[in-house]
């Protein structure tokens, strides 16, 4: 039963489409026409084991907060500490990471993050009501108690979701044992493929990259103790990830230079890594920048589709990252410059046949000024969607207008969700569908596409766009 005072929770079907009437009408034709399309999800960071071994989620807070940074991050800027979040703790209580959330449900009002955890909460859960310090045990034991339930155990939720297809993120050295338990199981009929995230052995600087080097060495079974062995291992596991249905690399990087070394200069900065010397800031840029520009030629070897997503200073906060790890909310977006940064790899690649590079980006200054004018050239540039700080419905729409007077709709990739919480998959693709659709809404509005063709557009950047870009 509501408790006193609560407000409810209840989603709007119109929700994020316009407020004038006659574009609305159009707007809500356009997403009926998408709605039930299956989810494409080439970007994200789920783990597969989840999938893999399909148990119960064990209680709200591991499903809906720990997991996902959007919401830790939020909860930590109010001065919630991340230990009591359980991130990075195995002993937090659940039911208090709950409260916590529910607690402080004010803060997350006019965030995209609001959005997915009332479609999670309203959809999945039957919850009609906001959570509050009030009503937070009651919600947590009703969905403890549906959580126990078969359909919403994580393949349940595959299939309901209507996805086609999830990519993972996964390191070098991953043996890729849940992907391969997947695609040997009778019993599974969804797929799930895996992304090479190579950051971990070719940024110099890291602290852990001695250890991670001598992991590739012994995943792929060469000797990484000089550069050529370091480039064969690559090789060697791009073809292991292909063969477990891999079909993109993906790179996180502060700065998009990709100007290639002489190789004996970057032997000379690897040999340094490899022994666990330090390098100079100057030579990790330098190194990175080669490494992207060596990355794309190896795609252009293999098929294997490039992402590419710098300006971000990872770990911004130093005492968090060292109690916590990475990936704990604290990645914060710095001005990149592209034009200059891309063009010894654009020259190089940018119109070899099968070559595919997906750019993103968080400077939204850049996204007319410059991604779309490449992506709206280069036959392998394809400009990717916003994603983590700009996937806000008002950063969505800027992006959309920004980029598609230079690049048009096709020279992008369609929707890309990037999440770490398994159950927001199919509310963010929502959001995008909705958004979407309001854009085309409005050039149908203007007299300058038909509904017809809008209608078209939208069904080719919610399903189209991503399975072709992506090549799943």
């Amino acid at each position: 039963m509501p408790q006193p005072n609560a407000l409810p929770l209840a989603p709007h079907p119109d929700r994020l489409l316009p407020s004038e009437p006659s574009r609305r009408a159009v707007a809500r034709r356009l997403l009926a026409h998408v709605a039930d399309l299956p989810l494409v999800s080439p970007h994200g960071h789920i783990d597969a084991g989840i999938l893999a071994r399909d148990e119960a989620f064990p209680d709200p807070a591991a499903l809906l907060v720990t997991p996902d940074h959007y919401v830790t991050r939020m909860l930590y800027s109010a001065g919630v500490p991340l230990d009591r979040l359980g991130v990075r703790n195995p002993d937090a209580d659940p039911r208090e990471i709950w409260r916590l959330l529910c607690a402080h449900w004010h803060l997350f009002r006019g965030t995209p993050s609001r959005l997915w955890l009332e479609s999670e909460l309203h959809d999945l859960f039957g919850v009609r009501e906001q959570p509050s310090a009030g009503n937070a045990d009651a919600l947590y034991d009703r969905i403890t108690a549906a959580l126990a339930e078969p359909e919403l155990r994580p393949r349940a939720l595959y299939h309901r979701f209507n996805l086609e297809v999830l990519a993972t993120t996964d390191n070098p050295w991953d043996d890729l044992a849940d992907h391969r338990a997947l695609a040997d199981d009778p019993s599974w009929k969804g797929r799930v493929a895996p992304t090479f995230r190579p950051d971990g052995v070719t940024d110099p600087e890291r602290p852990d990259i001695a250890a991670n080097l001598r992991l590739l060495a012994e995943a792929s079974g060469i000797d990484t103790a000089d550069y050529a062995g370091y480039l064969a291992a690559l090789r060697d596991r791009r073809r292991h990830f292909l063969a477990h249905g891999a079909s993109c690399t993906d790179h996180g990087v502060e700065a998009a230079g990709t100007a290639p070394l002489e190789a004996s200069a970057a032997a000379e900065i690897y040999g340094k890594a490899y022994r666990g010397e330090p390098v100079t800031a100057a030579e990790g840029e330098a190194f990175r920048a080669h490494m992207l520009f060596e990355s794309a030629r190896m795609s252009v070897e293999d098929g294997l589709v490039m992402q590419l997503h710098p300006g971000v200073r990872r770990n911004h906060h130093r005492a968090v990252f060292e109690e916590f790890g990475p990936d704990t909310g604290c990645d914060i977006p710095v001005a990149t410059e592209y034009t200059r940064a891309l063009q010894p790899l654009l020259n190089a690649f940018g119109r070899e046949p099968g070559f595919t590079f997906v750019v993103f980006t968080v400077d939204e200054t850049s996204f007319s000024r410059e991604i779309a004018p490449l992506a709206g050239h280069y036959p392998a540039m394809k400009v990717g969607a916003p994603w983590w700080f700009l996937d806000a419905p008002e950063a969505i729409l800027r992006w959309r207008a920004a980029v598609t007077e230079t690049a048009g709709f096709y020279n992008t990739a369609g929707f890309v969700d990037d999440t770490r919480a398994f159950c927001s998959i199919a509310a963010r693709h929502d959001v995008a569908r909705r958004l979407d659709c309001a854009y085309l809404s409005g050039l149908v509005a203007e007299h300058r596409l038909s509904e017809e063709e809008a209608a078209q557009t939208a069904a080719d950047l919610a399903h189209t766009l991503p399975k072709q870009v992506f090549r799943v």
